[in-house]
């Protein structure tokens, strides 16, 4: 008997029939989509890989590797001289490979080795101590194995049985590791990538591509005619151009998300916005409030706890799909999928699956320039290979336009379109002092109207905050930013929207946060200088649907004193957007259009405008940082983190950590006891092993809910934060900040995290 896997139990034919299962199920689904990108004929493709995946796993006839299992499972373990880590399974795989036999050109042979050799990714240097050892583990255990294989495993293919040997490792040393300018790279691409989609999918007992029948499209056109609704010239547009690359630039309330919903129509399919918190409103509007399309996935870094909070039944199942890249369409933040750009060890899998889908990547504008690098790059790439992909925008920097048309991205099977609205929004005012000057002003508007107040930085909100209290402590008064707990942040996120629905008026101070990430529609907004884009995204929370008058300014903006310019906001590239902004209501009129904000951005994002700002000498190093990237260079996880952008620490406030101690932490604690010791126990019971591995996951999801994100340059002080030293704990710290939040009348009043107020005396 050989192994695969120990939970549960598994034969290595067993495992490997798994896997042709489903390559025939994405073939059966896809696979006159996967056809398109390759340049061999389909019934070589789906035989190379129909080997690659017999051989994938022969690797773990290794004595150690099924001595591992055997003790898992309570058998007998085998003799060996060998170690578990002296050869991983992967890099032994390849050396039952007969190419002559089995029909392999020549120039293949490189392409199937280092699909099978590489289906695991490992940071490991092939040298000439590694290969000596990979050959003493052929001559002394592989070569005993080549019967059992033949008769236990029952291969469909002829191996080789004489020569054994290490020669396989040339190709998979880095030298020879297979790069985009190598004639068999977009093979490579699909076979490599679909390998990993199936072992992935096989391993977890899940379907590779699911509800393949259901069309979003459909089911959108279908919520229009129930509503009565006819199509608006933008969403006819996206219909006719289903099959093109579409740059769409359309203003807010043009229903912009039915648009493209309606361009994937019947697509596999991931939809990317900037901020989990707009992620989750667009699931939830698409998967069971508005469309009711309930075969979406989401995927983020906290999405399960969304799903479940959000009483999704089938929330695990939901989310494990969503990772194995299985839903028709998954709703996703840019970390998810975008890591391919930088070619991290595995990357193939990302880049495969969006070789046949379609991406939506909507507000791109909202993005770093660092962030912008890398979707240009993974756009340039996607159009290589031949996925679809729209840009969906209120405003599209030219600088992003014309980098695309360098890389070729504009050619006959893409189209643009502008749909802006004719009604006017915004009476602008540009204030020349500084907001704290005016805050009499504000309070007064918020006796009986709903007054937004964004600003830069937390700290300013904050400082904003406090003085608007000290002036009137009547006035509904509230605060949004990013330093509270997730359980705290996302009940005020609740309050903001429920609070813009109702009649009641007051004022609400947040930061850039509610940019993207929230739908509200407030009467007047009063906000901090930021760039031209930034702004644009603010007008959009106030007189949203264009209904409320604007014979007067609705709309203030501050240039003085304004915080986070130099640090968050690029100096040179707010005043340059301010001074056209300045222009356009002095020369034209205070009341803004969509067409007036489209045309500032462009030429405030012109090559020729940004050159010499820190903005573009950060697109541009970025851009030429990616483009001179070594495959597999990068972990999938340093790929993440600098998608990610910003350092962070997960932190637990102190008095928050002191209330959940003996709850909790002691809870999460004591399971990990008892797994320890139910491992050690020779008669251990799987089922319970599994039911204590679920409720250690489910307490460290209520942990999580008491954490927050905290940029690391803020915690970097000695003494600030001490590391919870439990297993599986400790990538949270205790955070000595202050914490304030608390109901007051029923209301939730605090200043959250309080950077530079330390806790004393902690226990």
């Amino acid at each position: 008997m050989i192994y695969a896997k120990s939970d549960p139990k598994e034969t290595l034919r067993e495992h490997t029939d798994n896997l042709l299962k489903q390559l025939n199920v994405i073939r059966d689904k896809y696979g006159y989509k996967i056809e398109k990108v390759i340049d061999i004929s389909p019934d070589k493709f789906w035989n190379l890989l129909d080997i690659i995946v017999e051989f994938h796993d022969l690797g773990k006839v290794f004595t150690p590797f099924q001595n591992a299992i055997k003790l898992k499972v309570g058998e007998k373990e085998l003799s060996t001289e060998f170690k578990y880590d002296d050869g991983p399974h992967n890099y032994l795989s390849p050396v039952f490979l007969d190419c002559r036999l089995l029909g392999i050109e020549r120039e293949l042979v490189d392409v199937i080795i280092q699909s099978i050799g590489f289906h695991h990714e490992r940071a490991r240097e092939i040298d000439s101590d590694f290969e000596n050892k990979i050959q003493e583990i052929i001559d002394k255990d592989l070569r005993n194995k080549v019967n059992q294989i033949e008769n236990d495993f029952k291969i469909r293919y002829p191996i080789e049985k004489e020569y054994l040997s290490n020669y396989y490792l040339e190709s998979m040393k880095n030298n020879r590791r297979i790069k985009p300018k190598d004639e068999n790279y977009k093979l490579y691409i699909m076979l490599k990538g679909l390998t990993h989609r199936i072992d992935h999918s096989a391993s977890a007992h899940e379907e590779i591509e699911l509800n393949v029948d259901e069309n979003v499209g459909e089911y959108t056109e279908r919520f229009f005619k129930n509503n009565s609704y006819e199509l608006r010239e933008v969403q006819q547009f996206a219909k006719n151009n289903r099959d093109k690359n579409v740059i769409l630039k359309a203003s807010t309330g043009m229903g912009k998300t039915e648009t493209a919903l309606i361009w994937i129509d019947n697509d596999k399919s991931f939809f990317t916005l900037p901020l989990r918190v707009s992620i989750n409103a667009l699931f939830d509007r698409v998967s069971k409030d508005d469309i009711k399309y309930n075969f979406a996935g989401l995927l983020h870094s906290s999405s399960l706890d969304y799903l479940e909070e959000n009483k999704y039944n089938d929330y695990e199942d939901r989310v494990n799909q969503s990772r194995l890249m299985s839903t028709k369409l998954t709703f996703s933040t840019i970390d998810q999928i975008f890591k391919f750009p930088f070619m991290y060890r595995g990357y193939e899998k990302e880049f495969a699956t969006l070789a046949y889908s379609k991406v939506v990547i909507d507000e791109i504008q909202a993005y770093s320039p660092e962030i912008c690098a890398v979707l240009i790059k993974g756009i340039e790439m996607i159009h290589k290979i031949g996925g679809k992909f729209m840009i969906m925008t209120a405003t599209m920097p030219t600088i992003y336009e014309n980098e695309l048309k360098k890389r070729g991205v504009f050619d006959d099977n893409l189209v643009t379109g502008t749909f802006n609205t004719d009604i006017v929004r915004h009476n602008v005012k540009v204030e020349d002092m500084s907001l704290h000057k005016n805050l009499n002003k504000i309070i007064e508007e918020g006796k009986d109207k709903k007054v937004l107040v964004i600003v830069n930085t937390v700290k300013s909100a904050v400082e904003t905050y406090e003085k608007l209290k000290n002036i009137n402590d009547n006035v509904n008064l509230n605060l949004l930013h990013s330093m509270y707990i997730q359980e705290d942040r996302a009940k005020l996120e609740n309050n903001i929207k429920e609070f813009a629905k109702s009649k009641n008026s007051g004022i609400w101070i947040t930061t850039q946060l509610v940019e993207a990430s929230l739908d509200v529609d407030f009467d007047i907004l009063h906000t901090e200088v930021s760039t031209l884009d930034s702004l644009f995204q603010r007008f959009g929370r106030c007189n949203r649907k264009g209904l409320k008058l604007i014979d007067n300014p609705n709309i203030f903006i501050y240039k003085e004193e304004a915080s986070g310019i130099g640090s968050i906001y690029d100096k040179d590239i707010v005043n340059k957007g301010l001074e056209l902004l300045e222009i356009c209501i002095n020369e034209k009129s205070s009341k803004i259009t969509e067409d007036d904000k489209l045309e500032m951005v462009e030429k405030v994002y012109s090559e020729e405008n940004l050159k010499g700002t820190d903005f573009y000498n950060k697109f541009r190093k970025a851009l030429d940082i990616l483009d001179a990237l070594e495959p597999c260079e990068l972990s999938k996880g340093e790929a993440q983190s600098i998608l990610r952008e910003i350092e962070s620490d997960t932190v637990i406030p102190e008095e928050i950590y002191i209330q959940i101690e003996n709850t909790y932490i002691k809870l999460y604690e004591t399971l990990g006891e008892f797994l320890d010791n139910e491992y050690k126990n020779d008669s251990r019971c799987d089922n319970y092993i599994k039911y204590l591995k679920n409720q250690r996951k489910s307490i460290k999801r209520e942990i999580l809910k008491k954490t927050v994100n905290i940029p690391a340059y803020k915690t970097k002080k000695l003494g600030v934060k001490t590391p919870i030293s439990i297993r599986g704990l400790d990538d949270i710290s205790i955070l000595h900040y202050k914490y304030e939040l608390e109901e007051v009348n029923g209301k939730l009043e605090g200043r959250g995290v309080l950077i530079g107020e330390e806790l004393l005396n902690f226990i």
